[in-house]
């Protein structure tokens, strides 16, 4: 650690423009496995249950993240999936074994309600295609059947099943994690691009308005990465709109210092995958511009231990419920973060997942629901993060890790709302024993006034939020001020931080 007093500063000015900041980057996931669905979103037997079974106090705290688009049905779920088995009527459905969780699925929530309470909660839906024991001829089939408007077997036959109008599902996952000797149906890059860019070209002849994600590496850490970009994308670089992107962090060995840096590995993965695409681009001689999804994300290592004691061929166990703590959701902003200055190439992101299921979001069958410590930062960047990112020239004092050199304590990004004359500056302090005094130079900003400085911190790094108590939690008492176009602010030790400035009237 520096034997100074951290330091930093930034410059922010409407010029130093990154890109418009797609909002798709706030969404996230929702597999069949554990307790996401079954217990999570839909429990019919609960005292909030609707007319269709899904929980309203799930639905509410949903709605409070405003989640702009969710991933379904996997995840590696999907590779084994015949999405035959979970439309019409729910008692004719079929149990199935489930082989990539090794449970039991039921059925009783399928492609035509999870689309229906998408609906409702305000998301569109992001539909993965099983390419694992699957291929082309089930993937025209789902799209015909999600997006036709009728006068054709599949789309005649949602209407029969009761959803008249069409679902218009316009983003579509080719495959999950196909490199991954886990998944149900592996395939080389060879084989995955052959029948990724086979089903991308049927599912554009049914519907020519969707978009497609290419799947790439289950993580930067692969053995074949980034080859399995390079050789895939040659496939379908000119089917697919994006290529997608997983990634999973822990601390394991409780190093805090290091676990905080992991955004800096998350960053240089980004870049990589972006040089990638942009050699296959120059290779074609192509004019697209290949763009990102990075559809699973979070804080993924509590779980994995207990996780094994779970007897196979059950209904929705619980099954990879991190309990998070205060640390966590610090990684978790620094990653929304990097997310931001990478605006330009990362449009659609989801964290992996949404309830239960290493989520923002825990429950109790029959009983409460409550909020993680890493759903304040996800909320607070899915609200104010919306706009223009820009790039702001930063100075901060530095750390070294033990797998990371010049860690900058501030880790920061910078949104500006044209439109509703907002700026609002994300900050977190890395720095654990530590303030760090900020200043912010936003002289371009002329009028702008302070009008919220949002802090989460905590004493105990490893604090949990529980249903009974919600001990990490936000406040709006943070220290910020703003003079003469100059923001000075003092970021607690290890904290994160949401400064908010306006041109109008203060809130």
């Amino acid at each position: 650690m520096s034997s100074t007093a951290p330091r930093a500063s930034m410059v922010v000015d409407k010029a130093f423009k990154i890109a418009e900041v797609d909002k798709r980057i706030y969404g996230s996931f929702i597999e069949h496995l554990g307790r996401a669905v079954y217990g999570g979103i839909y429990e019919p037997s609960h005292p909030t249950a609707d007319s269709l079974g899904f929980r309203s106090d799930v639905k509410r705290l949903i709605q409070e993240l405003n989640v702009p688009i969710i991933r379904y049905p996997g995840g590696n779920f999907v590779s084994g999936y015949n999405w035959e088995d979970g439309v019409g009527p729910v008692e004719a459905r079929p149990k199935r074994l489930e082989l990539a969780w090794r449970t039991v699925e039921p059925n009783h929530v399928g492609t035509n309600e999870f689309a229906a309470w998408a609906k409702e909660i305000g998301s569109e839906v992001m539909m993965a295609v099983n390419l694992g024991t699957r291929g082309v001829d089930a993937a025209r089939n789902l799209i015909e059947y999600c997006n036709h408007p009728g006068g054709s077997y599949w789309s005649d036959l949602r209407r029969s099943h009761g959803y008249e109008q069409p679902h218009r599902i316009k983003t579509w996952c080719l495959g999950n994690e196909m490199d991954g000797p886990w998944q149900v149906g592996q395939k080389t890059p060879q084989e995955y691009g052959r029948i990724a860019y086979e089903t991308a070209k049927a599912m554009r002849l049914v519907d020519p308005d969707i978009e497609l994600v290419s799947c790439g590496s289950s993580s930067s850490s692969m053995p074949t990465f980034p080859e399995w970009e390079a050789i895939t994308l040659d496939h379908t670089y000119e089917v697919a709109d994006y290529i997608s992107l997983h990634q999973y962090y822990g601390n394991r060995d409780n190093d805090t210092a290091n676990y905080l840096a992991r955004s800096m590995d998350m960053d240089h993965f980004i870049r990589t995958v972006i040089a990638t695409c942009d050699y296959i681009k120059a290779k074609k001689r192509s004019k697209k511009t290949m763009h990102l999804s990075f559809d699973e994300w979070n804080v993924w290592y509590h779980s994995n231990q207990a996780d094994a004691q779970i007897a196979p061929w059950s209904i929705a166990p619980p099954q990879l419920e991190d309990i998070y703590n205060f640390e966590d959701a610090l990684l978790v902003g620094s990653m929304l973060i990097t997310f931001l200055r990478h605006a330009d190439r990362v449009k659609m992101a989801c964290m992996a997942q949404l309830v239960n299921v290493i989520a923002p979001i825990m429950t109790e069958n029959g009983g409460r629901a409550w909020k993680q410590t890493i759903f304040h930062p996800y909320m607070h960047v899915s609200k104010y993060g919306r706009g223009t990112s820009l790039l702001p020239i930063v100075d901060s004092s530095v750390y070294d890790a033990q797998d990371f050199t010049d860690v900058p304590y501030l880790d920061s990004a910078v949104v500006y709302n044209e439109a509703e004359e907002e700026l609002t500056i994300f900050a977190v302090n890395r720095h654990l024993q530590e303030a760090l005094e900020l200043t912010c130079d936003i002289r371009g900003f002329e009028g702008y006034r302070l009008t919220q400085h949002l802090v989460l911190e905590h004493e105990d790094l490893k604090a949990v939020n529980t249903a009974d108590r919600e001990n990490v939690t936000p406040h709006a008492g943070g220290d910020a001020v703003c003079r003469d176009g100059m923001v000075s602010a003092r970021l607690a030790k290890a904290s994160w931080n949401v400064i908010r400035l306006s041109k109008r009237a203060t809130e």
